[in-house]
């Protein structure tokens, strides 16, 4: 996809299409780390640590409550 930036006010700005968005599980107040090579201009979602510890935790629960069925399903 190639994109063109966009004057806002005395700045540019890159317009991110929801279904990058969507991909990305951002939402309009998600912070974004951006950095660069000084060539490549990098933008990464910040990700809440809790939540993942918390998503961890319940997909290993899951996987242990339910083995052969999640096994089922994988086949």
């Amino acid at each position: 996809m190639i994109k063109t930036l966009a004057k806002h006010g005395n700045s540019l700005a890159l317009v991110i299409e929801r279904p990058i968005l969507d991909l990305l599980g951002a939402e309009p107040d998600t912070p974004f780390e951006i950095t660069t090579d000084g060539q490549v201009l990098i933008l990464s979602p910040v990700r809440d640590p809790e939540r993942r510890k918390s998503f961890t935790a319940a997909l290993a629960k899951v996987n242990k409550r339910h083995p052969r069925g999640l096994k089922k399903l994988a086949e």
